[in-house]
């Protein structure tokens, strides 16, 4: 398996987890059925908020780069099924289109300027990927089918978050850390904490000693269990934690200021 996906396999992928995504739709009883993964929401209001980004995405793509996202406006979700599930898939095929026309070095607006991610069409490509992959997980749990994310996915997953939502250079304010995941499919990541904020890699190997001086804990599970506790759909329990969970529940509660 390929250590990063291409920029053809994002799409690829991106379009298989949209199929998904409307088949766990087509299989509710009813659009109003509660979506436990995101307590607030029925399943309409999770193909809304998915559709709406879908087509908000697309027009920042298409913008090229730019200071600040572009004025959108999204066309309403209709309310009957089968209308709502065309208006998604329309959502879903302006997004790759944008991306396909774009390409993946093609700069544009992104919320994650001081992450290790870059702001790119292609990283747009990587983090809608796994938005779509882990809101189709959400819909698959809310009609009782959920199923784990394709190894693929996954992995890559992994990877996308500590590096677009967790690398920050806002400052920890906690004592600085150091914490491992480590993927039951054979590769692992590190996290160090710091006043200089937070940053990461894989790592070659698993490391046991963090060092002098430093809070340690690592996570252990398949990577698709990994990627669901980062976006807190499962819990720390779920996984198996070695270290001080402690640096797991800062970890969470943390909401960097820029």
């Amino acid at each position: 398996m390929k250590e990063t996906l291409e920029f053809a396999d994002l799409l690829r992928l991106m379009d298989e987890r949209s199929t998904a995504f409307r088949a766990a739709v087509a299989a509710a009883p009813s659009l109003d059925v509660r979506v436990p993964t995101c307590p607030e929401w029925t399943l309409f209001d999770l193909v809304q908020h998915l559709g709406e980004g879908r087509f908000r995405w697309a027009a920042i793509v298409a913008a090229g780069p730019a200071d600040a996202p572009p004025a959108i406006s999204t066309p309403a979700p209709p309310r009957e099924r089968e209308a709502l599930l065309a208006w998604f898939a329309a959502s879903t095929a302006e997004l790759l289109a944008a991306l396909r026309e774009a390409g993946p070095d093609r700069g544009c607006w992104t919320w994650w300027g001081s992450s290790q991610a870059p702001q790119t069409a292609g990283a747009v490509a990587r983090h809608q990927l796994q938005q779509v992959a882990v809101h189709t997980y959400d819909a698959q749990v809310a009609v009782g089918a959920s199923q784990p994310l394709p190894d693929e996915v996954a992995l890559d997953g992994v990877d996308e978050f500590l590096t677009t939502c967790v690398a920050t250079t806002a400052t920890w304010p906690h004592e600085p850390a150091i914490v491992d995941y480590h993927a039951t499919e054979g590769r692992s990541w590190r996290i160090w904490f710091s006043a200089d904020g937070a940053r990461t890699a894989r790592l070659v190997a698993p490391v046991a000693d963090a060092g002098p001086g430093t809070a340690y804990v690592s996570a252990r599970g398949t990577a698709s269990e990994l990627v669901m506790f980062c976006y807190g759909r499962i819990q720390m329990d779920s996984l198996q934690v070695e270290g001080d969970r402690r640096v797991f529940d800062q970890l969470i509660a943390w909401e960097p200021e820029e």
